[in-house]
């Protein structure tokens, strides 16, 4: 698996620049992992499918979802793609490669779980400051437009948000300079996250049900449903600053009260 995984890497690194693979690699990377994970759950709301799962019966508007879509295809191309041809130079010195040897999988595992633990505090300050009402009104709004989320949402924000928050998933990559293996790994891991924190549904696969502290879609699906000043639930990935910070209070106590009715549901069932 290793010499494969070698082989088709010394493939890129022999017929692309380094320029080209962090930048138009990326770019071609994130936008094919992001609609390919994000656009089946336009489908499986048109389509109605597995509605037992989805955690709010509302569903969005075809033209909703296709604003949506030209709006990340705009933003995509117009934000994301300058931040990443004119960050690469900060990237680069900072000793960031893409030459064999490729990193040990105990490298690259430090730094993701290192880029998570910095992201999670980085996204949260940022994304509570949001919420203040001047910036929430002109900016963060935009993001909450769909009370009712689906995983293509995920990047759907004003220009100023998405390189304000945008900044705390590229802030650790940036001071340690990894290997560009590392730094898709991460993009990838955080594009599928963040989708599937706005996908809308709820399965019993979910990593929310398995992982401690994972946030997931039923997490972040309360933080849009509800109004700006209310909502909590500000964490990116794992929600350890919402409980240090006291600001998943309201979805912890409606989550029990949801316990409590399914178990005296039962409970009369039995009875």
């Amino acid at each position: 698996m290793a010499s494969l995984l070698e082989s088709g890497w010394q493939y890129l690194i022999t017929h692309f620049s380094d320029f080209q693979l962090a930048c138009l690699g990326s770019f071609f990377l994130h936008e094919s992992v992001f609609f390919l994970s994000g656009l089946p759950f336009i489908w499986l709301e048109r389509a109605g499918w597995m509605s037992n799962y989805k955690i709010q019966a509302k569903n969005n508007s075809p033209a909703a979802q296709e604003k949506c879509i030209v709006r990340l295809l705009l933003y995509h191309f117009g934000v994301n793609l300058p931040v990443m041809i004119f960050s690469y130079p900060v990237f680069s010195y900072m000793g960031m490669r893409s030459s064999l040897p490729l990193p040990s999988w105990k490298t690259v595992l430090t730094q993701i779980i290192f880029y998570f633990i910095l992201e999670d505090f980085i996204f949260y300050w940022g994304h509570r400051i949001l919420h203040t009402k001047w910036l929430y009104k002109h900016v963060h709004s935009v993001h909450h437009e769909y009370a009712t989320p689906f995983g293509l949402t995920s990047e759907y924000a004003h220009p100023a948000e998405i390189l304000f928050l945008g900044f705390a998933t590229i802030f650790g990559p940036a001071i340690t300079g990894p290997h560009l293996i590392t730094l898709w790994l991460w993009m990838v891991l955080r594009v599928l996250e963040t989708v599937e924190a706005h996908c809308g549904y709820h399965f019993p696969w979910s990593l929310s049900n398995f992982l401690p502290l994972y946030g997931g879609a039923d997490f972040h699906d309360y933080h849009h449903r509800l109004l700006y000043t209310k909502s909590g639930n500000y964490s990116s990935t794992f929600t350890y600053m919402d409980w240090i910070f006291g600001t998943d209070v309201g979805y912890r106590k409606l989550k029990a009260l949801k316990s409590t009715q399914i178990e005296d549901s039962g409970e009369l069932k039995n009875n």
